[in-house]
């Protein structure tokens, strides 16, 4: 039977593993996660979302207070259209949380960032910009465009001295929103080397309507792709991700003629992983009634997560003049919108939020609780240390798991003096 090893992804002249590890943000794709996966010969994301709170927790800067002291203001206005990021201090924390990674990074693998276009900061196209220049400057060797269409976001760079060097890749979840991308794409002669096949299964934001993900199937989608891509004429090579749990799994895509796959789930509970490590103990104490695909997020796409995550319901006070991620090019978000209109009890406390969550302070704080579906199968993947807590394997172990194992088989990971199941 066939192992994932037994493949190889070409990008350009390089060959890898084929096994990526998603973007995650804000940080829970940690630098250390990824390092690891480039160690090992694959490829590992870092997030660039709230690179600016990434930034001080790992440098030391001071991003986030500065700029809430320069809007200090703002703060009981009910739009924020005057609340804008200096965007030298965004290219400057993309610069060390992106550079730092890449002057770690060691062995045979490749480091990429992943970049969401919904990432609207008040000014949408000045924003996006900056970060993808910023994460090219950084020296990093490739960009995943996530979280919307990102029809004019190759354009935006055409002229940047890395713009044909860096690997760039898209993800859609089909063949209809990739034939969007690559007709702007052709306007720069830069078609992108990768694509990734998002499927229904996957964590945090889906590309599907609320009615249409449980109808998707991402094999028959990747052949779609796939088809597609034959059709036009084009070698590009297609990465599925969303409900690969093991390594026969991805192996039965590749069969497929996917040149890779995407995963995350499973490196969740890792110790490199940037989720605090009582978060990881949730997710492997849930089970599947415990996922819900919502409407929560304030960027409109529906949200795969867990329904204990503390963000839901939540009335917390919008932070736009820390933080102010998703804020529309007008200074508007939903959830702003739907705080605003939330009433107060008759003692002034504002109540439950239900309808959108803060996803700027809540995903700061690894309070909202994103997950693929299988979610509920991570208790599968470790053993119990102690009554009521699960060992948390490195991600070497996770990665070796999907490189080598075969018949869907998980291996446990090996702890002195405890005795495993057979």
């Amino acid at each position: 039977m066939s192992k994932l090893d037994d493949f190889r992804l070409m990008l350009g002249s390089k060959e890898y593993v084929p096994l990526v590890i998603g973007g995650m943000g804000v940080d829970i794709s940690s630098a250390e996660l990824a390092l690891e996966a480039a160690r090992l010969g694959g490829i590992g994301h870092i997030s660039d979302a709230l690179s600016a709170s990434v930034s001080d927790r790992r440098f030391k800067t001071a991003f986030l207070r500065e700029k809430a002291e320069r809007y200090r203001g703002h703060q009981e206005m009910e739009h924020k259209r005057d609340v804008a990021f200096d965007l030298e201090e965004v290219r400057q924390a993309t610069l060390r949380h992106v550079g730092g990674t890449m002057e770690a990074k060691r062995g045979p693998g490749a480091v990429f960032v992943n970049v969401m276009e919904k990432l609207t900061m008040n000014a949408p196209k000045a924003t996006l910009k900056t970060r993808l220049e910023a994460s090219m400057d950084a020296g990093v060797d490739g960009i995943t465009l996530s979280a919307g269409l990102h029809l004019g976001s190759l354009e935006l760079v055409a002229e940047h001295p890395r713009f044909r060097d860096v690997h760039f890749g898209i993800i859609v979840s089909s063949a209809r929103a990739l034939s969007l991308f690559l007709k702007r794409a052709k306007r720069v002669d830069r078609m992108p080397d990768y694509v990734v096949v998002e499927g229904p299964l996957a964590g945090g934001h889906l590309g599907f309507g609320l009615d249409e993900w449980p109808k998707a199937n991402l094999k028959d989608i990747v052949a779609e792709v796939i088809a597609f891509l034959a059709k036009e004429g084009l070698s590009i090579p297609v990465i599925p991700a969303g409900g690969i749990f093991t390594g026969t799994d991805a192996v039965e895509y590749l069969q497929q003629g996917a040149s890779a796959v995407q995963v995350a789930t499973r490196f969740t509970i890792t110790r490199e992983c940037g989720l605090p490590d009582s978060a990881k103990q949730i997710y492997l104490k849930a089970e599947e009634a415990d996922v819900e695909v919502n409407t929560q997020s304030p960027t409109g796409y529906p949200m795969r997560m867990l329904k204990n995550s503390p963000a839901i319901g939540s009335n917390i006070k919008p932070n736009c003049e820390t933080l102010g991620y998703l804020l529309d090019s007008e200074g508007r978000c939903s959830y702003l919108d739907a705080y605003n209109a939330t009433p107060v009890d008759e003692k002034g406390r504002k109540q439950p939020v239900r309808e959108r969550t803060c996803l700027c302070t809540h995903m700061n704080t690894f309070k909202v609780y994103t997950c693929g579906h299988y979610v509920y199968r991570l208790k599968e993947t470790t053993v119990l240390e102690a009554p009521g807590r699960y060992h948390l394997p490195s991600a070497e172990h996770v990665f070796k798991d999907y490189q080598f194992s075969e018949e869907h088989r998980i291996a446990l990971p090996k702890l002195e003096g405890l005795a495993l199941p057979l």
